[in-house]
C-alpha cells in the first residue's frame, strides 16, 4: 500500500501536478498558463510556435443536460453548468467550445466572469485541480451556429475534440467539445 502511494506521488511529480518545496512540504501545482499550454492545449499555429489562445464567453447557462450529466458521471437531474466560448489565435476564431461542468462542485460559476484559464479558475477557486484527460477526435461539418462563431460557412470542415477532465480523485469533472478550425493550426500529440 505505502509502494502504491509513493508510485502515486512520483507519477503526479513527474506530470507536475505536485510541488516540493525544501523545509514546506508538498503542494498541488497550479494549473498556469505555461503547464496548460503543454498539458492540455495541443492546437499549434503550423508556423509551430506555442501560444495561448484568446477567449470570448458567448455564453454560461445553468439547466439539466442528460448526455452531460451521464459523461460527468452525475444524476440525470443534477445540473450543470454549460459554457459556449469562442478561442482564437492571432486575432484569427479557430476554436468553439461547449463545456459541461457538475453545478454542484461549482456553484456560483455560472455568476462569475470567466477567465481565459478556466483550469486555474478550478484549481484557485474551487478546490478542483485537474489532473488528466481523454479525448477523442474526429472530423465534422460546421453547423450554422458554429460556422457563424468562428467566421466561417456552414459545412465547412472542422475537427472535434471531444474531452473529459478528471480531477485529482478521478472523478470526471468537465466534459468539453471542441470545434476546430485547421486551416493554419494542426493538432500536436507528443507520444512519450
Amino acid at each position: 500500500h505505502e509502494r502504491t502511494r509513493s508510485v502515486e506521488r512520483w507519477s503526479m511529480r513527474a506530470e507536475t501536478l505536485v510541488t516540493t518545496r525544501q523545509g514546506r512540504g508538498t503542494f498541488v501545482a497550479r494549473h498556469d498558463d505555461a503547464r496548460i499550454l503543454f498539458q492540455f492545449f495541443k492546437l499549434l499555429p503550423d508556423t509551430g510556435e506555442r501560444r495561448f489562445p484568446e477567449s470570448r464567453v458567448l455564453s454560461v447557462h445553468l439547466g439539466s443536460e442528460s448526455e452531460a450529466a451521464r459523461i460527468l458521471d452525475l444524476a440525470e437531474t443534477e445540473s450543470v453548468i454549460r459554457i459556449e466560448r469562442v478561442r482564437s489565435l492571432d486575432d484569427q476564431p479557430c476554436i468553439f467550445e461547449h463545456i459541461y461542468l457538475p453545478e454542484s462542485l461549482f456553484r456560483g460559476l455560472d455568476q462569475r466572469d470567466l477567465p481565459n484559464n478556466l483550469y486555474q479558475l478550478y484549481s484557485v477557486g474551487y478546490g478542483v485541480t485537474i489532473a488528466r484527460a481523454t479525448e477523442r477526435l474526429k472530423a465534422v461539418s460546421a453547423r450554422a451556429h458554429e460556422a457563424k462563431a468562428l467566421g466561417g460557412a456552414l459545412g465547412d470542415p472542422l475537427l472535434r475534440i471531444d474531452r473529459t477532465a478528471y480531477a485529482l480523485d478521478s472523478r470526471p469533472v468537465e466534459w468539453r467539445i471542441s470545434l476546430c478550425r485547421t486551416e493554419s493550426v494542426h493538432y500536436l500529440s507528443d507520444l512519450r
